[in-house]
């Protein structure tokens, strides 16, 4: 090769080279600035129910993964189990801690030399309007010169999901994959919020049973997160008109006192949750209508009008703190202004989230209802119209 072209290609390397090494500035959100020297390739995950999160904008978000807590393999073990088969390596993750912030070990952290933390602002302790420099957790960190970033899918999900999303694409150089995941999100919230627009004023009651029947009657939602989502698709939260933390229990003389026109149950499936909703990975529908009908069977909830009318439902758990709320949110449009939202399909949003983003597909069932959609008789549908395909197996009705 001649020498000025080697001379030439050799510059022209280095300074591939160099622009390469620049250096990914972030701002996180707590309006934190972080600095990392090249694409984060060691993440250890404070709450381990992020790594689906993970998954969405990247194809390997096991392999990244330095270590995190055991909350995905006990709170969510169907779910773990997937992603085993998917990526067997996740038996070899070590842990720093249990999903509570006063279990997570710094010490064990920083041992694994990883090059990104990630924490929620839940986890960090971080009030809204407080100074993230008064974390405990996240001062050890800057100190020890170990990066931190501060995402939140639960405190203001609906303020915080799309610069979180945005945040973990710059930190992993998957930012192509997590502005695509954006501009998805934001088409079908704001295919809700005109829907909900278009709706009018009224705001049905609903109740949000929170890990219905794997403990006491009845959690509920109080201030933010599920409360939240409820209010953009167009229902009003009992529970926030008495709860004034995000959770917290209701009694049965107020809940059947208010009677709810919308049930919703919330479930996560895990094997240890004997009684609860058998919803999520590899959950039959069957299945699924089996325990709802088994938890509103309870003297308290049957003589609720929503029970009666059969406009109660089973939801997974796990679609809070998570951008997939976006299929929480028009299931329960769909529930709350049926006629309004007649042709939103909250399982064809989820089928289309596994086509396109999910590393490991969400197969089983994610949304029941109490009672199941009418089949289309073919007398009624006319030989010009196409037969309604069964639901495919473990796929929840609409």
């Amino acid at each position: 090769m001649p020498a000025h072209i080697l001379a030439a290609l050799t510059l022209f390397m280095g300074l591939a080279a160099t622009a390469a090494a620049d250096p990914i500035v972030l701002r996180d959100i707590a309006g934190r600035e972080v600095t990392l020297p090249r694409p984060a390739q060691r993440v250890v995950l404070s709450q381990a129910r992020y790594l689906p999160v993970l998954g969405l904008i990247h194809p390997d978000p096991v392999g990244i993964l330095a270590g995190w807590s055991d909350e995905f393999k006990s709170s969510y073990a169907n779910e773990y189990q997937a992603y085993r088969r998917r990526f067997p390596a996740i038996d070899n993750v070590p842990v720093v801690g249990r999903h509570a912030p006063d279990t997570f070990s710094v010490e064990k952290t920083m041992a694994l030399r990883p090059d990104l933390v990630i924490l929620t602002l839940a986890f960090a302790g971080i009030a809204p309007g407080a100074d993230p420099r008064n974390s405990p957790v996240i001062r050890h960190f800057d100190e020890a010169g170990v990066p931190v970033v501060v995402v939140d899918f639960f405190m203001k999900p609906l303020q915080n999901t799309e610069p979180s999303i945005r945040l973990l694409g710059a930190a992993l150089d998957r930012s192509q994959q997590a502005e695509a995941f954006i501009a998805f999100y934001r088409g079908h919230m704001e295919r809700v919020a005109a829907g909900v627009a278009a709706a009018g004023a009224a705001r049905p009651a609903v109740l949000v049973h929170a890990h219905a029947g794997s403990t006491a009657c009845c959690n509920s939602p109080g201030l933010g997160t599920f409360n939240d989502m409820i209010a953009l698709a167009g229902g009003h939260n009992i529970g926030a008109d008495v709860l004034k933390g995000a959770t917290g229990q209701l009694d049965f003389e107020y809940i059947n006192r208010r009677n709810p026109a919308v049930y919703v149950a919330t479930g996560t499936g895990a094997s240890g949750r004997l009684g609860g909703l058998a919803i999520g990975m590899g959950a039959g529908q069957a299945q699924a209508r089996a325990s709802l009908r088994d938890i509103v069977r309870a003297p308290e909830l049957s003589a609720l009008a929503a029970v009666r009318s059969g406009n109660a439902h089973g939801i997974w758990h796990g679609f809070n703190d998570s951008p997939l709320h976006v299929v929480f949110i028009e299931a329960l449009a769909r529930w709350l202004h049926p006629r309004q939202f007649a042709d939103v399909s909250p399982q064809a949003t989820l089928d289309e989230i596994n086509r396109r983003f999910a590393a490991v597909p969400y197969e089983g069932t994610f949304l029941v209802d109490l009672l199941p959609e009418p089949a289309v008789p073919a007398a009624a549908a006319g030989p010009a119209t196409p037969a309604v395909p069964a639901t495919p197996a473990g796929h929840a009705s609409r």
